[in-house]
């Protein structure tokens, strides 16, 4: 037996650190500086918010962008938390599904403002006198719009995990747990992923409403890029609209290198899919962290420690899946859970129509409903436009990765741009050339929900296999064919998810749609998005809340009648495995 010496010197410089280690160092030490600079500023008094206002001088527009960039990263992981919980609820329990799925349709559908009204005055009392009582706000704010769409993705993903992974997973006798992390995790990170940068860019249209925050006769205007551009519309100062959507296109392209990109080159070895993929995404930040040296050895005991958490065997309780045929006391606790679900909501109902009914008639009951079905219309008519245009595109680009890593940022971009800074331009074109508004404001329903159906479809096409794609070529199936046969069924789930998301949120967007305005000049459109926007301007709460029943309502039906039925159809027909 032979024994090679191996000299101290090798050994150490194995672990010395290395030129991509002093650049790694760099990136995390300044993301942390920044990150405790932007959280101290929550601890200051809300006094100090009077004493330093937001300006419209384009030098503060990097500290506004670090405050909100803050906020949305917060809100993204408090998003990605409750995606993990309520998402896998609602996968693995029927039970609970039929009470978190309908609450979930109902959540996206409600005003963005309908959740600011309620929840301020809630957080700024936790933290009386403070700026972190406004920033936990904000922040709730933006979690309400990015968590509903994450949690549709996760949701999805969980109901369509193919047969054979499943199977596996029972052969190794993986406990709920251990399932829950080696397999519905790592199959659901790529729609995920690309379901967080819709969720990421869609919140910043809310931006505007979360950092401008009213409490009685009380605004709290916090520092960041949407209170710049809410101002900057107030004073018709275009030239200020122009620096904010320049600092947004700056931030967006930062947390793509620094964030989205590294994670989507990372995810990509989660794809189901039997042969390699052909041209898999790339990142030099995720290629720096990979040729460190100091670094890694640092982290090793980290993911050490991960894996062996994500390893333990506890003994989590099984949720029912599926009713029992043969077990009379599972269909008796499923008729007890039913009527106790029918009994809060008639209790629920009863107490909203009584609030209602104390001073509104049953005339405007029926003339908010007929306004809904106008609306209904728009959302129809916008949808299908927007699945014409945009499938074929994101098919496109989620077949080829290096084109989806060139256009991502431009997706991101566009799908950040606030519809309502587009608002003016409509208006003065309607007004100049006396267009019809019920016909011209229809659009800015779906200009910032549209993106949805295209994140999705990318999503849905990055995440198609190789092997099926290998298949299709060597059958020599081309045209109209590999549309109805191949890519179609594959990225029909991931449609359904988009669309019902951009579905829900269209009809959230028409509050502020169908009520554009530019300095003096106001119009309005017939709709239920008009009739709640009106009501919440004359402080009318009956109102607002009877507008806000029959959205959700309308919402709900809409989802149950059409999108449910085609998500169960494509979880039936077109799940891989």
């Amino acid at each position: 037996m032979v024994f090679h010496k191996i000299s101290p010197p090798a050994v150490g410089r194995a672990f010395l650190p290395n030129i991509f280690d002093l650049a790694a160092l760099i990136l995390v030490i300044g993301a942390l500086v920044l990150f405790v600079y932007g959280a101290q500023e929550t601890t200051a008094p809300i006094a100090a918010l009077d004493l330093v206002p937001v300006s419209l001088d384009p030098a503060n527009l990097p500290e506004y962008a670090l405050r909100t960039i803050l906020r949305m990263l917060a809100a993204l992981v408090f998003s990605l938390l409750f995606t993990l919980v309520y998402a896998t609820l609602a996968a693995k329990s029927r039970r609970a599904e039929m009470v978190l799925i309908p609450i979930l349709d109902i959540l996206q559908s409600v005003p963005i403002l309908g959740f600011l009204t309620f929840t301020v005055i809630f957080f700024m009392g936790l933290f009386p006198g403070r700026v972190l009582g406004a920033e936990l706000a904000a922040v709730f704010a933006i979690f309400t719009s990015q968590a509903w769409n994450m949690t549709f993705s996760f949701y999805q993903s969980l109901r369509s995990v193919p047969k054979d992974l499943e199977e596996a997973a029972q052969s190794f006798h993986l406990s709920g747990w251990q399932r829950f992390w080696r397999l519905d995790v790592p199959f659901g990170m790529p729609g995920l992923v690309w379901n967080t940068m819709m969720s990421m860019s869609g919140g910043w249209f809310f931006v505007v409403a979360s950092e401008a925050i009213t409490v009685g006769d009380t605004t709290v205007t916090l520092p960041g890029i949407g209170a710049y551009v809410a101002l900057a519309i107030k004073e018709q100062n275009l030239a200020a609209v122009g620096y904010a959507l320049l600092a947004m296109l700056l931030v967006i392209l930062l947390y793509d290198q620094l964030l989205f990109r590294p994670v989507v080159a990372w995810v990509d070895k989660f794809r189901f899919e039997q042969t390699a993929s052909a041209s898999a995404p790339t990142s030099w930040v995720l290629d720096l962290f990979r040729r460190t040296k100091a670094l890694r050895v640092l982290t090793r005991a980290c993911r050490r420690e991960l894996s062996a958490l994500t390893a333990i065997r506890l003994p989590l309780p099984k949720l029912p899946s599926w009713p029992r045929r043969d077990g009379s006391p599972s269909r008796i606790v499923d008729a007890l859970w039913l009527a106790l679900i029918l009994a809060a909501t008639a209790y629920a109902s009863w107490l909203t129509a009584d609030y209602i009914s104390a001073t509104l008639s049953w005339d405007e009951a029926w003339r908010v409903t007929k306004l809904g079905f106008v609306t209904l219309a728009r959302v129809i008519v916008l949808m299908i436009l927007a699945t014409l245009i945009w499938v074929p595109i994101g098919v496109w680009i989620g077949l080829r990765p290096k084109v989806a890593e060139r256009v991502q940022p431009l997706a991101q971009f566009l799908a950040a741009f606030p519809a309502n800074i587009a608002f003016p331009v409509i208006v003065v074109l309607i007004v100049r050339y006396g267009l019809n508004a019920n016909i011209w404001l229809s659009p800015l329903m779906i200009l910032g929900t549209q993106w949805y159906i295209l994140f999705n479809v990318i999503a849905g096409a990055s995440a198609f296999p190789s092997d099926l794609k290998e298949a299709a070529q060597s059958f020599h199936v081309k045209g109209w064919r590999w549309w109805r046969n191949v890519i179609l069924p594959g990225i029909f789930p991931y449609y359904v998810t988009g669309a019902i998301t951009a579905s829900g949120g269209s009809w959230n967007a028409s509050i502020v749609a169908e009520v554009a305005s530019w300095g003096d000049a106001k119009l309005s459109a017939a709709g239920l998005g008009a009739y709640i926007a009106q009501a919440t301007e004359a402080g009318d709460f009956p109102k607002v809340v009877l507008g806000i029943v029959v959205m959700c309502i309308f919402v709900t039906l809409f989802n149950r009648i059409l999108w449910r039925p085609l998500y169960a159809y494509g979880e039936r027909r077109f799940r891989l495995g």
